[in-house]
């Protein structure tokens, strides 16, 4: 995915692009499984899908599963390539959080917080004044700071100074500002702040919750990318081995493959193509569950993401699911999909994920993988080798963004910058062109 968006930055940036892969479709690892039975081929199990399980061509299965932030920066590169045109997105109908071992939806509107038996009566009140606090936040005027310092005041002062108890900074953390442990506390709070204000303004724009998610699973996303790179000249070839990447004088030169040569000047990958320039940094699980109904206690959804807090199970780090379904043409008629996913804390993975699991009971089949987590390590600046990280246990695309917009700046010594990017595709497309 990140390999697929550079190349079609880059490509609208005017340089020339080579995009090799060696599997047979977009996207490597976030790609979307289709049909079924390759699913149950690539996790070896040994029967084909029984009858019941409906076409397997209806099915499209991810690998990674994330969700869009309809505010967040994957929609605004999305919108400033107009790679819109290419996909379609529905809204995911809730975001639960658990606590006690039982589910309740992350309140999306303030009817809902004072519905809501998340919190007290006078913890709501508490609460709503510290929204009220972060909604009219602006970094740039100190007229709305009540105090606060962003550059110093650490997030666990500012929860203090609203008197917020910790099952409200659980869930505020970890399924607000989407935070995996609880390191953000003690640092200056307008990280967190801006991250809440995210999910916020997000949530506003369609009400329901502030996910969005491409009809045919997150697969297409990788595609539309592609898509733009070939209209600005980029070349694409699938199904082609790599089979060394030639250096000369410690900098990279070209990439051989069938015995020939393609040379260039500077190289994206991601940390499979480099095994000695990246260093593991841990393990993700990830269970992809095939459910015959929707998740109890979420009122029938078709889609939502449930947070685990690490508080409410012991942990370091969250426990999410992701479920989807039917609804976006991703599993046969009356089918559910349900993705949990968990950063690696001890030698037994499964056991980690069990309260997960017993949300989703009855579950029809489970696809389990652990996964080795990657990062380069160095930056590239020497090499011209640029490593993009693997896909953490995160439930939204943030942090990949991020990362793309870090290898942009080690490629480019330039910041990213959303607003040039539309200006380029106006010099090709024109203005009225719409």
């Amino acid at each position: 995915m990140q390999e697929c968006i550079l190349s079609g930055i880059m490509s609208v940036n005017g340089k020339k692009v080579l995009h090799m892969d060696r599997n047979p479709y977009y996207g490597g690892e976030s790609s979307s499984i289709t049909p079924l039975e390759e699913l149950y081929k690539r996790f070896s199990l040994p029967d084909s899908p029984p009858e019941s399980m409906g076409r397997g061509r209806d099915w499209n299965v991810d690998l990674i599963p994330k969700f869009l932030m309809a505010n967040g920066q994957l929609v605004k590169m999305l919108l400033y390539t107009e790679v819109t045109r290419y996909l379609d997105f529905k809204v995911v109908e809730g975001s639960f959080v658990y606590k006690g071992g039982k589910i309740y939806k992350v309140p999306s509107t303030e009817t809902e917080a004072l519905a809501s038996n998340l919190m007290g009566m006078f913890e709501k009140r508490r609460f709503r004044k510290f929204l009220v606090f972060v909604a009219n936040f602006d970094e740039n005027d100190p007229k709305t700071f009540e105090g606060v310092d962003p550059k110093a005041t650490t997030m666990r002062d500012v929860y203090k100074k609203f008197d917020l108890g910790q099952d409200v900074i659980d869930f505020t953390g970890h399924a607000l500002a989407l935070y995996r442990t609880d390191d953000y506390l003690d640092v200056p709070c307008l990280e967190t702040i801006n991250r809440i204000k995210l999910y916020s303004e997000s949530l506003a724009r369609y009400g329901k919750s502030p996910y969005l998610y491409p009809l045919y699973g997150l697969g297409e996303l990788p595609q539309g990318f592609a898509r733009l790179s070939a209209i600005y000249g980029g070349t694409y070839m699938l199904n082609k081995p790599v089979d060394e990447i030639v250096m000369e004088g410690g900098k990279v030169i070209g990439v051989k493959s069938e015995g020939e040569v393609a040379r260039c000047k500077q190289l994206i990958c991601d940390p499979s193509y480099i095994p000695d320039r990246v260093r593991k940094a841990g393990q993700v699980i990830r269970v992809i569950c095939i459910l015959s109904h929707p998740i109890k206690n979420t009122n029938d959804a078709n889609s939502c993401q449930i947070i685990i807090p690490q508080n409410q199970v012991n942990r370091n780090s969250d426990i999410y699911v992701c479920m989807i379904s039917y609804a976006h043409n991703v599993a046969a008629q009356g089918k559910y999909i349900a993705i949990v996913s968990t950063t690696v804390e001890t030698s037994e993975p499964e056991a980690e994920i069990e309260p997960a699991l017993e949300l989703l009971e009855p579950i029809d089949q489970k696809f389990v993988a652990i996964s080795d987590l990657y990062e380069p390590t160095d930056d590239g600046t020497e090499s011209q080798v640029f490593a993009s990280r693997s896909y953490d246990a995160t439930t939204h695309f943030e942090t990949t963004c991020n990362d793309i917009k870090d290898i942009y700046k080690r490629m480019t010594g330039t910041d990213f910058d959303f607003e040039n990017m539309k200006r380029k595709q106006n010099d090709v497309f024109g203005e009225d062109e719409q």
